[in-house]
C-alpha cells in the first residue's frame, strides 16, 4: 500500500507546472533513501509516539524512502514507566531497532513528566517538570535506565521539549535556572552511561538571544556538556528568522564556541488550524511545500542542522489534528494520503546532502533584494545555485535624510502562498561557466535544460539571463548534480 501511495504522490507533484517555464524538461529530480546518503543537515520528526497520538507502524515505511538519515524520537517517561518502579522499553525498542536497521540515526528526546509521582508533572506538552524530592530522584532513575538500555543504538540526545512554555496545571512559569540545572542534571545523568553522548540541550521554543543568554549563563562551566544547543520559533516567513538565529549563534560562541546552534522543530500546516504553531493562517498543501523547503534551505544557509517537523499528521488529544504532517492522517491515526510536501522535502534531501559544501564568500547574486541566494560546491568542483522569492517588496527600515527621500530598506518577507507564476531575473556570479546547466524546480521536482545561450560569459564572470523565479526554492547546476 505504502508503495502504491508514494507512486500517486510522485504523479501529483509532477502535475504541478510552473508557469512561464520556456524551457526543455529533461527529467525529474532523482530521489535517493537513507541508505543512499552518507549524512546531510536534516532531521525527521517523528515525535508524539510516547502520548500515541500517532501510530509508527502506519507511516514507518515512509520514513527510508525520504532521504533524511536522523528522526526525532521522545522517550515519554509516562509511557515507560507506568507502574512505579517498573519499567517497559519495549514500545520504544521496536521503533528504534526499525530505525536502525533501515540505516536511520536516532535523536532521543527525554520528556515528559509522570503523574504516577506526586509532583512528577504532566505527561503532555507544557505539563511541568517534576518537582520535589521524590519526583526528581524518581526522574533520575528513568534517565538512567533509559540511557543504560539504549547504550550503544542511541548516541544522540535532547532534553526536555519547550521547558520555556508555561505549565498547563497553572504552575509557574520555570525560569532560565530552572531550566538549566534541570538540563544539567539530565545530561549528566546520560553521560554517566554513554560517555561520547552528543547532547542537545535547552529545546527551546522561544528563539530569544536574551532568554538564551540568561539560560547558558546559569549553567556555568556545565554549558560544555552540550554538543548543540536547540531553539525552535516558528514564523510565517522562514526568512524573518535568521537576524534572530545569528543572534543565538553570537551568545552561543560566547559560552561554548565547540557548539552548535540546532533548529530542533520547525514545519508549516496544510490546512488552517485553530490550534498550535501558525495557526489561523489559510495554508494549503502547496504553500505547506514551499515554506517547508525554504525552512529548510534557509537553515542550510545558515550553517545550523533542521528539522522537519513532522512525518505525519498526529491528533493531539484534547486539541485538533495537527496538519504539519508529510502524510495526511485522519482521526484514528490511519495514513490516507501522501501531501505534496512529502515530494518537495524528498527532493532537497535528495540533493543537499554532505557531498555539497556551502561557499562562504559567495558571488552569486541578482539585483533584486527580495530574493534569497546560496551557492555550493562538490569536491568534484561542480556548482549549484539556489535561490526563491521571499518579499513581495522593499519596506523602509531607516529614516530618511530630510525632505530628499532614502532612508535604509530591507525586504518585506513574505510566506508563500500558491501561485505557480514564476518571473524572469537576472543573476550573476564569478567563475566558469556550467557545462551542463540545468534548471530545477525543487516543488515538482521537475529539471529543464537551461539554454546555454542564456548563460553569458561577461568582462565580470558570468551572467545568467532570464531565470525562472518565484516563491518556491529553485536551482541552477549541472545536470549530474540532479540526475546522476
Amino acid at each position: 500500500m505504502a508503495f502504491s501511495i508514494l507512486i500517486a504522490a510522485a504523479a501529483a507533484a509532477a502535475s504541478l507546472s510552473p508557469r512561464n517555464v520556456d524551457m526543455e524538461e529533461v527529467g525529474v529530480v532523482h530521489r535517493r533513501g537513507a541508505s543512499e546518503i552518507r549524512s546531510s543537515n536534516w532531521t525527521l520528526g517523528c515525535e508524539t509516539l510516547d502520548r500515541d497520538f500517532a501510530d509508527f507502524e502506519e507511516y514507518k515505511s515512509y520514513i527510508a524512502p525520504l532521504g533524511i538519515k536522523v528522526i526525532r524520537l521522545q522517550a515519554g517517561w509516562a509511557k515507560c514507566e507506568r507502574e512505579k518502579g517498573r519499567y517497559d522499553f519495549a514500545w520504544l525498542d521496536r521503533i528504534v531497532d526499525y530505525a536502525r536497521a533501515q540505516g536511520l540515526e536516532i535523536l532521543l528526546e527525554t520528556d515528559y513528566g509522570n503523574p504516577v509521582y506526586e509532583g512528577g508533572g504532566g505527561w503532555d506538552l507544557s505539563g511541568g517538570f517534576p518537582t520535589g524530592e521524590s519526583a526528581l530522584a524518581a526522574w533520575d532513575a528513568w534517565v538512567d535506565a533509559i540511557s543504560r538500555h539504549f547504550a550503544g543504538r542511541v548516541r544522540d540526545w535532547a532534553m526536555w521539549n519547550e521547558p520555556d512554555n508555561k505549565p498547563e496545571d497553572g504552575s509557574a512559569r520555570k525560569t532560565p535556572k530552572d531550566i538549566a540545572e534541570f538540563n544539567v542534571r539530565t545530561a549528566k545523568a546520560i553521560r554517566r552511561n554513554i560517555p561520547d553522548a552528543r547532547l542537545a540541550g535547552l529545546s527551546l521554543g522561544v528563539s530569544s538571544p536574551e532568554y538564551l543568554d540568561k539560560c547558558l549563563a546559569a549553567m556555568g562551566e556545565d554549558v560544555k556538556l552540550f554538543d548543540w544547543i536547540v531553539y525552535h520559533g516558528y514564523k510565517d516567513a522562514p526568512e524573518t528568522s535568521y537576524a534572530n538565529v545569528e543572534a543565538l549563534k553570537a551568545v552561543l560562541a560566547r559560552y561554548n564556541p565547540s557548539a552548535r546552534m540546532r533548529q530542533g522543530e520547525n514545519g508549516a500546516p496544510s490546512e488552517m488550524a485553530t490550534r498550535f504553531a501558525l495557526s489561523w493562517v489559510p495554508w494549503t498543501e502547496v504553500s505547506q511545500a514551499k515554506w517547508d523547503m525554504r525552512r529548510m534551505l534557509g537553515d542550510l544557509g545558515h550553517d545550523v542542522e533542521s528539522s522537519v517537523f513532522t512525518i505525519c499528521d498526529f491528533n493531539h488529544k484534547g486539541r485538533e489534528i495537527n496538519r504539519k504532517g508529510l502524510l495526511r492522517a485522519d482521526s484514528k491515526k490511519k495514513v490516507v494520503a501522501v501531501k505534496l510536501a512529502y515530494g518537495a522535502v524528498g527532493n532537497v534531501a535528495s540533493v543537499f546532502d554532505d557531498s555539497l559544501a556551502r561557499v562562504a564568500d559567495s558571488t552569486f547574486f541578482a539585483n533584486d533584494a527580495t530574493l534569497a541566494t546560496y551557492e555550493y560546491r562538490r569536491a568534484d568542483g561542480a556548482r549549484l545555485f539556489a535561490f526563491w522569492q521571499c518579499a513581495d517588496r522593499m519596506k523602509r527600515v531607516g529614516k530618511a535624510a530630510g525632505n530628499l527621500g532614502g532612508g535604509a530598506y530591507a525586504p518585506d518577507y513574505a510566506r508563500p502562498g500558491d501561485s505557480l507564476e514564476t518571473r524572469p531575473v537576472a543573476f550573476y556570479a564569478k567563475g566558469e561557466p556550467l557545462r551542463d546547466p540545468v534548471w530545477v524546480d525543487l516543488l515538482s521536482g521537475r529539471v529543464y535544460a537551461f539554454p546555454k545561450d542564456r548563460q553569458a560569459v561577461t568582462e565580470d564572470g558570468l551572467a545568467f539571463i532570464r531565470v525562472p523565479v518565484y516563491d518556491s526554492p529553485c536551482l541552477l547546476t549541472e545536470r549530474s548534480v540532479v540526475i546522476p
